[in-house]
């Protein structure tokens, strides 16, 4: 993987990302010369349609971005990839037409887009058919021998099998285990040199997964396979890299203090974020207020109470403070003001709500919130003190979600289903975790643009 501002890309990804680039440039050129072609225009030197050919390819690879054509399941199955390359282009096409609204002169004839968005489609898909299991596959995912063989060891075994992973569990060395649970590990004392028999596996990374470390870690081991080139990782910083969150059944307080991460250097990007906060809550209050009208309008004709209801919930350093939201229950959903988890298929969820929370339109008020600073667009979604109260006895590190103010949208919400358990709860955290330790400003971007993907194809909205 490459770590580009703080967050780990497959090398998979980057490269398909080059190629779908290169892709789209051509597939505006191939738009504008056939349609010179059928009025008898010269095409003219590249240079002088260079500008429309960018940015065609730059909204496109956006869209693209937006509704995870990237993602695992876009290299194992090309039917799947399709259909994210079709939404993508229909995406990148009204992206386009804003553009051309407000910079003129970078426009494209309507032909030529209409061209240009056939070709795409057609080279996007056929670069996936050609290229998308071999990108997918074992050529082009790290190989690993992991020191250890007990619960811990097994840990990432499993997660070698699952799909769309990035790399291979090359060996197992058994070292001072206890009780192995690897059964493929083979025991230290049959290699006699580890540094050799890593090499010989074509490794190019040592996880460290024993389960005592203490007086355990054979040092001299380590050195010298760190001296042939090969990585060294402990099993905190693997799982990080490799699930894009914060394991908290292997960290300890040591690893979060002495990691990189948590940048306090945060005065620019923080003064950048807090700008757009108030430029885009200002602006989708506005653009949507029609909408807000008619689902609040929906949510009175269907049942009786407030359209808008607000809730308190815990923010920045651990401070209360209310959000405003659209009803999406019946006003008697919480008997005498108890805090209740929200379940799969809530009965106490409306019509109207069940849609608006599916397409996340019930959380629009929010950006209220957001515009007097209570609130980002991007950050841990906030709980409610009850909850945060039990949740901080029963998991650890909780309360260090809270060292980043609370968001809209956040890492957690676009990798993790709706959260109705103290098990899911334990998952969100380590994404809000994760966050809170590789904050960038490319990562709310990302972040914001795959908030889309979360919105067109909802999973778990209760």
């Amino acid at each position: 993987m490459v770590r580009l501002f703080k967050h780990y890309v497959p090398h998979a990804v980057l490269l398909l990302g080059a190629v779908d680039c290169v892709l789209l440039l051509a597939a505006a050129n191939i738009g504008w010369v056939v349609r010179a072609g059928q009025i008898g225009m010269m095409p003219g030197p590249l240079v002088e349609r260079l500008p429309q050919l960018v940015v065609f390819a730059f909204a496109m690879q956006i869209a693209l971005v937006a509704v995870g054509a990237y993602g695992a399941a876009s290299f194992l199955s090309l039917r799947f990839a399709a259909a994210r390359l079709l939404v993508a282009i229909s995406l990148g096409t009204i992206v386009l037409a804003l553009v051309f609204f407000v910079v003129p002169a970078l426009s494209l004839w309507r032909s030529n887009l209409l061209y240009a968005m056939i070709t795409a489609a057609v080279l996007l898909v056929t670069v996936r058919a050609l290229l998308g299991r071999t990108l997918g596959g074992d050529r082009f995912k790290r190989r690993v021998v992991v020191l250890g063989a007990g619960a811990r060891a097994a840990r990432i075994a499993a997660l070698a099998g699952e799909p769309g992973v990035n790399f291979i569990a090359a060996g197992f060395v058994a070292s001072g285990d206890a009780a192995p649970t690897v059964d493929r590990a083979v025991p230290r004392d049959a290699i006699g040199n580890l540094a050799d028999h890593v090499v010989s596996l074509d490794a190019s990374e040592l996880v460290l997964a024993l389960e005592e470390r203490r007086g355990a870690l054979p040092l001299k081991d380590l050195l010298r396979v760190r001296t042939t080139g090969v990585q060294v990782s402990d099993l905190s910083t693997f799982l990080e890299r490799e699930t894009g969150r914060i394991d908290l059944g292997s960290v300890n307080p040591s690893w979060l203090i002495f990691s990189d991460g948590f940048a306090s250097g945060r005065m620019l990007s923080s003064a950048s974020k807090r700008a757009f906060d108030i430029a885009a809550s200002l602006f989708l209050l506005i653009l949507m207020l029609p909408v807000l009208a008619i689902t609040a309008l929906a949510i009175k004709l269907e049942s009786r109470g407030p359209a808008l209801y607000r809730q308190r919930r815990v923010g920045l350093y651990g401070e209360p403070f209310d959000i405003l939201k659209l009803r999406s229950m019946r006003q008697d959903a919480e008997v005498g003001g108890k805090a209740v988890w929200a379940a799969e298929r809530d009965p106490r969820v409306t019509r109207v709500g069940r849609f608006i929370r599916k397409v996340r339109i019930d959380e629009l008020p929010q950006c209220w919130t957001v515009l007097k600073g209570e609130m980002s667009f991007v950050g841990p979604r906030p709980e409610r003190p009850t909850f945060v109260e039990d949740l901080e006895k029963q998991l650890p590190f909780y309360a260090e979600r809270h060292m980043v103010k609370p968001g809209i949208t956040g890492w957690a919400q676009i990798n993790y289903p709706y959260g109705a358990s103290i098990e899911d709860a334990r998952h969100k955290l380590e994404f809000d975790l994760y966050y809170a330790k590789n904050y960038s400003p490319f990562l709310d971007l990302l972040i914001m643009l795959q908030t889309l993907r979360v919105v067109l194809w909802p999973t778990g909205a209760r």
